[in-house]
């Protein structure tokens, strides 16, 4: 709501969801990094990407992190921050390069309303649950995944409603998509889906394993999307 007077649909849900994914992988570092502080006298080293990448975790440059772009989010030139923090984080992560939208400095979009929704998601906790120890047992990152899964989903599809009829370009309904995966059961093997979108397929069929106590790793998926941009959608929502 706080861009939509500025732009159309279309544009500002690359805004957005940059930004959620920024902040959930912001979220997921931090918590690892104050993990590794914690370790320091065992040799940890919390600035260390290795220590990171083993943990499957995306590496974050300083000058990526959500609380550096939060506490310079009133300045005009956040729009250069925020386009400078995605490539940072491209530069340093092979498997995102030219995922993450990067057009944050263009002169269409306010740079005080950008500022805003910095701080409307900053709302938004991505952390491992405290309950977890060191945020990585049961439940703790799970419970962060799945909290960015619904998010996401959620924006997804607001999205696709304010678009009309071509939202269904990247978005199918998540009620159809989970009548697709109940009639093909999906419990072992190969899920393909030629006409990805954003994706929502194959985190179905994750979901419907988990369901039926099964192996995720049971599944491999493959997708193929002739929309460029609804690509990278798809990469930063799996």
């Amino acid at each position: 709501d706080g861009l939509r007077n500025n732009m159309d649909a279309a544009e500002y849900k690359h805004v957005v969801l940059g930004l959620i994914f920024l902040k959930y992988i912001s979220d997921a570092f931090e918590a690892k990094h104050a993990e590794l502080e914690a370790q320091k006298k065992q040799g940890a080293d919390p600035e260390d990407p290795d220590e990171y990448r083993a943990a499957s975790i995306f590496w974050v440059p300083p000058e990526a992190r959500w609380k550096y772009l939060k506490s310079m989010a009133p300045q005009p030139t956040i729009g250069q921050l925020v386009a400078a923090a995605m490539a940072a984080i491209e530069r340093d992560n092979a498997s995102l390069k030219d995922v993450l939208p990067k057009d944050y400095a263009r002169p269409g979009l306010d740079k005080q309303r950008l500022g805003q929704i910095i701080n409307l998601v900053s709302d938004i906790s991505f952390s491992p649950s405290p309950s977890t120890g060191e945020g990585r047992g049961e439940g703790g990152v799970d419970r962060a995944k799945d909290v960015l899964g619904r998010v996401y989903e959620y924006f997804l599809a607001r999205f696709a409603s304010a678009e009309g009829k071509s939202g269904g370009q990247f978005y199918t309904p998540s009620r159809v998509v989970r009548v697709l995966v109940e009639m093909l059961a999906p419990y072992k093997g190969r899920v393909y889906d030629p006409c990805c979108g954003s994706g929502g397929m194959f985190v179905s069929s994750e979901k419907f394993i988990e369901a039926h106590a099964g192996r995720l790793g049971d599944i491999s998926i493959y997708g193929q999307e002739s929309n460029y941009t609804t690509w990278r959608l798809a990469k930063m929502n799996l």
